[in-house]
C-alpha cells in the first residue's frame, strides 16, 4: 500500500513562504494560516497526480554469482507508461556485507522511456543472500509530496569463495599434459602405470617393455608405452569445525582450505581424474560425489559456499565412516584441517585406522606466518618474550603432529597462505606420476 510523504522542496518552500508572512501587516497567526492552507491545498493536488508506486515497471539486476572480495554491478531499471516525465527514487535492501557503493538512487524517467541507475558491490562474506524488497517514491508534477511503496523483488545472490589459485592450475594442468606427451614420444621413457600404446624399439629403451607377442607379429622389436592413469579417484575432506575459523593473514582458515579444493578439483577433474568433497564438522555438511569433467569445479564451489565453521569439534571418525560407506574404490583422501594437537590426538589419530589401510590419505593445513615470525623475533620486552615462547611452542606442536601422521603413512602438507594450494596440488601430482594409486 502507497503512503504519501512530503519532500524536501516542500519543507523548504513552507520556510521560505513564511519568511515575508511576518512583514505582512495582516495578523500574523491569520497570514500563516492562509499561507499553509494554500501549500496544503496545492500538496494535496500534487499528492493526488503523482502516480501509484505500483503502476511503474521496476526491475533490479544483480548477478546470480560473485567471487568473495571480487567487484560486481547491482543495476535499477524504471520504465514510465505515463504521459510525463517522473522523478522516482530508489532504496533497495542490500545487505552491508555486499559493500553497495550505495543502496539508493534516484532517476528522471521520460515520458514513456526508462532510466537506468546502477552501483558496485564488492562483498566482504562469502553466502547466500536474499534480496527482496525495494522502496520506490514517485513524486508529483510539483515535486512537493510523493508515493511511496515498497515492492517486492525476490532475488538470491550467492557469494563464492575466492579461487585464488586459477592461474597457478592452469599452469599445472598444462604442465602435466605436455610432460604426458613428451613423456609418450621421448625414447626410452613412458609415465605412468597405464598402457597407452605400442611403438618400433629404439636403442634408449628398457628391455623390459618390449612386448613380445607384437615384436613377433611385427618382426621386429615392438615395445609399450605408459600414461599416467585416469579416472582415479581423489576426495577432499573439507574440515568446518572450531579450528577452521581461526584467522590466518585476515582471512579464516577455512577460506584458504577452500581454496586448495578448488585447486585440487580443478586439476584432477581436467586431467581426467574424479574428484570429490564431504564438507564436515560435527555432521556431515555437504557430500559432491566424484566426477570428472569441466563442471565438477562448480559444483564443488556450489556446494561450499554456504558454509560456515561450526564452533564445535569435528567428528573425523564421523567423516571417515561416511567416506569408507559411500567411496568403496581406492582413493586418494584430502584431509584439509588443523594440525592441532589436542584434536588429533582425541579424534585424528584413532579415525585414521579406518581409512588408512585402504586409501591413500594426505592431510593438508595451512601454516600462520605471524607464528612463525614471532617465533624467529629478537625480544625486546616481556610481552616480546612470552610471545615468542609461545610461538615457538605452537611450532613445535605442529611438527611433532606432522611427524606422527608421517609415521601412520599420510603426506602432510603444511604450507603457509598463498603456497597451500600449489603445494596440495604438486602432492596430488606426484602421486599420480609414481602411481601409488
Amino acid at each position: 500500500m502507497a503512503v504519501v510523504v512530503p519532500t524536501r522542496r516542500l519543507a523548504l518552500l513552507a520556510l521560505a513562504l513564511s519568511v515575508p508572512v511576518l512583514f505582512v501587516p495582516l495578523g500574523l497567526v491569520a497570514a500563516l494560516a492562509l499561507v499553509n492552507g494554500v501549500l496544503l491545498v496545492v500538496a494535496l493536488v500534487d499528492g493526488a497526480r503523482a502516480p501509484r508506486p505500483a503502476s511503474l515497471p521496476v526491475e533490479r539486476q544483480l548477478p546470480a554469482v560473485v567471487a568473495l572480495g571480487s567487484e560486481a554491478e547491482v543495476a535499477w531499471w524504471v520504465r514510465n507508461p505515463s504521459p510525463r516525465t517522473l522523478v522516482v527514487a530508489l532504496a533497495d535492501e542490500l545487505a552491508p556485507s555486499l559493500r553497495a557503493g550505495t543502496r539508493r538512487a534516484r532517476l528522471v524517467v521520460p515520458a514513456g522511456g526508462q532510466a537506468r541507475a546502477a552501483t558496485s558491490i564488492r562483498p566482504s562474506r562469502r553466502g547466500r543472500f536474499e534480496v527482496a524488497e525495494l522502496a520506490v517514491r514517485v513524486e508529483g508534477p510539483f515535486g512537493l509530496v510523493a508515493r511511496q511503496a515498497t515492492m517486492s523483488l525476490p532475488a538470491t545472490l550467492a557469494v563464492h569463495p575466492r579461487y585464488r589459485s586459477a592461474a597457478e592450475a592452469e599452469l599445472r594442468i598444462n604442465r602435466a599434459r605436455l610432460l604426458e606427451v613428451g613423456l609418450r614420444s621421448a625414447p626410452g621413457r613412458g609415465g605412468g602405470t597405464e598402457f597407452d600404446a605400442l611403438r618400433e624399439y629404439s636403442v634408449d629403451d628398457e628391455s623390459r617393455r618390449i612386448d613380445w607377442a607384437a615384436t613377433a607379429r611385427a618382426g621386429r622389436a615392438i615395445v609399450r608405452t605408459y600414461r599416467a592413469e585416469r579416472n582415479q579417484t581423489v576426495v577432499c575432506l573439507l574440515d568446518n569445525g572450531r579450528t577452521m575459523a581461526a584467522r590466518v593473514d585476515g582471512v579464516p582458515r577455512l577460506e584458504h582450505a577452500m581454496d586448495a579444493v578448488m585447486m585440487l578439483t580443478h586439476v584432477a577433474s581436467r586431467l581426467g581424474d574424479r574428484a570429490g568433497l564431504l564438507a564436515f564438522d560435527r555432521e556431515v555438511r555437504a557430500v559432491v560425489g566424484p566426477r570428472h569433467g569441466p563442471g565438477q569445479l562448480a559444483r564443488v564451489t556450489e556446494a561450499m559456499y554456504v558454509l560456515d565453521p561450526a564452533l564445535v569439534e569435528s567428528d573425523y571418525r564421523g567423516a571417515f565412516a561416511h567416506t569408507l560407506a559411500r567411496f568403496r574404490r581406492r582413493a586418494l583422501l584430502v584431509v584439509c584441517t588443523e594440525l592441532a594437537e589436542q584434536a588429533f590426538t582425541e579424534t585424528l589419530l584413532p579415525a585414521l585406522g579406518l581409512v588408512g589401510r585402504h586409501h591413500l590419505v594426505v592431510v593438508a593445513a595451512v601454516a600462520d606466518p605471524a607464528v612463525a615470525r614471532w617465533a624467529a623475533s629478537v625480544p625486546d620486552d616481556a610481552t616480546g618474550t612470552y610471545r615468542k615462547a609461545a610461538a615457538i611452542a605452537a611450532l613445535g606442536e605442529r611438527r611433532r603432529v606432522a611427524a606422527r601422521l608421517r609415521g601412520l603413512g599420510a603426506t602432510v602438507v603444511d604450507a603457509p597462505p598463498g603456497e597451500l594450494a600449489p603445494r596440495l596440488t604438486d602432492a596430488y601430482l606426484a602421486v599420480k606420476a609414481t602411481g601409488r594409486l
